[in-house]
């Protein structure tokens, strides 16, 4: 097929016109082809432009399901190797990378990614993910920090993605629309879940680009810092064993940066969880630990990452043009509100398959997507296949760990509910399934989670033709069951935070509209001034400013139509529970001003009034917080639900400036995130 030049194709099948919480569908590729622009602004966006023999968008129904083996994130070999002096080193570059891809012809195709690389072991090259950290906590022995140098080594003068250059990101900070053109690409790792001081900690406005210290460009919160700039961080290990993640975080374009492959593991242990196999717990060691980074994305049939962001792209017509939004550029780029992949990946390949022995094994989830809530469950099908048409009941299983460390108790469960930027420890058992294949099953929807799942979701909240519906697969061998020593009542650490509480607060999730006319997603807090809630976007002044040393206790009250995951940096927090909400909305809306002066706006709140505890039985929330839930464990997400008030209990332990926001990246870089200041000096 030949295309005039300024034009790319994507083909794209079954789509349907559907409110915002029902999105576009997909299906195999039948459709007819639609024309996308394609210009200058859209050629700076990619680093390659596409062209008329890749601009197909891959069929997720015709690639390999549990084919490839998963890569193994706990092996020997792939993780960090310190130096001499015991510090870490990470070049954060290009790659291309076998996702398991294959075009329409099966042959395989490679990925073009960022990656991480290992600069004391430079092998194996960047990865995505990136190899994984394993540090020794204090009390068992490490070092009081672990110090690693984040090399920022993306000079290409272009994003891998569209960048909205309208956006409050980087560039914004100092005018300039075109500063990844001028400077290169900016970046700012956040070690999510550690405990380390503001100036380490990833706040996205501690971004830097690439070069010396002549060229280099660093985000303007480093003028606060004794000292200056230092891609130097130290990360502290006064902390008990805990499942981590490193991810960027630069301001705006968190959602780019970390789709382009930027993100992998770090795990702390102490001297419980030694990660060994004569650890006091009985927890299954390596190579009976493993550990997968999900992830969900789309991809050109020549292997390129796609990621919608103009006019007949996925999702367009759902937040821009059925919004009526205006986009700051005609035809795009533009942010869109969420985002769903139509593949799923695990530790970077698609759909892959791990080789299991008949006993249990400690499977370390992590939820790595934009917008996807999972919920997981684990059936049998027969040996070879790769649907779930004749798969058995759910296979129960222990929820032993969340976030940063080990549950109170082990949790016995058949289904977990996933919620963005978290993790779950779990042991599953394979004894007496010799010979089947299980498959890891999600029964959350391709849409915004209200906290329906399974048969009480609407066929509107599928892809059609879903793939998404299945994550990766277990074959277990055909051997005698192999007797181990879990024993889960072993698991018993976590206590709960029972600080002296000094402050109850309440904060606020709001959904309004920007300047564009597009969806915004905004934080708030209430103001004992007027007695309202009012919805703060994250330049203006700081509201959330607790005492050092201080325990508090936050009220999410959530006033939008969908869930939210909720991260707080810094610190790790006790879930306390649910109590329902009810409210009106006021006639007259907020006025929000945005980053560069002009307005947009978000509802009004009245007539607040919380109710008793939310559970199983609420009519508005047809899984409740007890069904599928596992909280008892230090996390650092919580899923707020709408329609209703969380509550959480933090102590906050280190002065400076950190941040909280929606871990739905897409909602972050659109303003859902504020400043969270410990201490003096808001």
């Amino acid at each position: 097929m030949f295309l005039p030049r300024g034009r790319r194709v994507i083909l794209w099948g079954g789509t349907n016109m559907i409110n915002r919480r029902k999105f576009l569908k997909t299906s195999a590729i039948t459709g007819g082809a639609m024309m996308i622009p394609w210009g200058p602004a859209m050629q700076k966006a990619f680093g390659t432009p596409l062209d008329s023999s890749i601009g197909i968008l891959s069929d997720p129904a015709m690639q390999p399901k549990f084919q490839n083996l998963v890569p193994d994130a706990m092996a020997p070999g792939f993780k960090y190797l310190a130096d001499k002096k015991g510090n870490y080193k990470v070049q954060i570059r290009e790659a291309m990378q076998s996702t398991g891809l294959v075009d329409p012809l099966g042959n395989a195709v490679q990925t073009p990614v960022w990656g991480y690389a290992d600069k004391n072991d430079p092998a194996l090259g960047a990865t995505w993910p990136g190899k994984t950290f394993e540090v020794q906590s204090v009390s068992a022995g490490g070092r009081p920090q672990t110090q690693v140098k984040w090399e920022n080594q993306l000079v290409s003068r272009a994003h891998l993605l569209p960048v909205d250059t309208s956006a409050h990101w980087c560039g914004s900070l100092y005018g300039d629309p075109d500063f990844i053109a001028n400077n290169g690409v900016p970046l700012i790792t956040h070690l999510h879940g550690g405990h380390s001081d503001f100036q380490y900690d990833g706040n996205p406005e501690f971004f830097y680009t690439p070069g010396n210290k002549k060229q280099r460009v660093v985000g303007p919160q480093w003028a606060n810092v004794p000292g200056g700039f230092t891609d130097k961080f130290l990360y502290d290990n006064d902390v008990p064993a805990g499942n981590l993640w490193y991810h960027d975080h630069a301001l705006g374009i968190t959602r780019l940066n970390v789709y382009a492959g930027l993100a992998g593991f770090y795990f702390v242990r102490d001297e419980f969880d030694t990660g060994k196999a004569d650890n006091p717990l009985g927890l299954p060691a390596w190579p009976y630990e493993k550990a997968y980074a999900i992830q969900d994305r789309m991809f050109a049939e020549d292997g390129q990452l796609f990621y919608p962001a103009y006019e007949s792209d996925p999702f367009w017509d759902d937040f821009i043009t059925g919004e009526g939004a205006t986009p700051p550029i005609a035809g795009g780029p533009s942010a869109l509100a969420e985002f769903f992949g139509d593949h799923m990946v695990v530790n970077g390949v698609i759909w892959p398959k791990e080789d299991v022995e008949p006993r249990n094994y400690r499977l370390h989830l992590l939820n790595g997507t934009d917008s996807r809530f999972m919920v997981v469950r684990f059936r049998a099908v027969p040996a070879g296949a790769t649907d779930l048409g004749a798969a058995g009941t759910p296979i129960p299983f222990s929820v032993i760990g969340s976030d940063q460390g080990l549950a109170g108790t082990a949790m016995p469960t058949d289904t977990l509910v996933f919620e963005p930027g978290s993790r779950y420890d779990i042991v599953f058992d394979f004894k007496n399934l010799q010979g089947q294949r299980i498959v890891m099953e999600n029964i959350g929807g391709d849409s915004p989670f209200g906290g329906a799942f399974g048969a009480d979701l609407d066929a509107d909240d599928f892809f059609e033709n879903r793939q998404t519906d299945r994550i990766m697969a277990f074959d277990v061998a055909d051997v005698p069951n192999v007797t181990d020593g879990f024993v889960a009542a072993n698991i018993g650490s976590y206590g709960g935070n029972n600080n002296a509480v000094t402050k109850h607060r309440k904060v606020a999730l709001f959904e309004g509209t920007d300047e564009y006319g597009r969806l915004q997603p905004l934080l708030g807090a209430y103001n004992d001034g007027t007695g309202s809630f009012d919805a703060i976007p994250w330049h203006m002044a700081t509201t959330e400013n607790p005492g050092l040393h201080t325990t508090e206790e936050w009220e999410i009250y959530n006033f939008t139509g969908d869930a939210h995951p909720v991260h707080l940096h810094l610190v790790n927090f006790q879930i306390l529970g649910r109590d329902t909400l009810s409210f009106g909305e006021g006639a007259e809306p907020q006025t929000i001003v945005q980053h560069n002066g002009e307005t947009g706006e978000a509802p009004s709140i009245i007539n607040v009034v919380v109710g008793g505890p939310a559970g199983p039985d609420d009519p508005a929330i047809p899984n409740g917080p007890a069904d599928g839930y596992a909280e008892n464990a230090p996390k650092d997400m919580v899923t707020a639900l709408p329609g209703q008030v969380t509550r959480i209990r933090a102590t906050f332990d280190k002065p400076g400036r950190y941040v909280w926001h929606c871990h739905i990246l897409s909602h972050e870089d659109h303003e859902m995130m504020r400043v969270l200041h410990v201490g003096p000096g808001a």
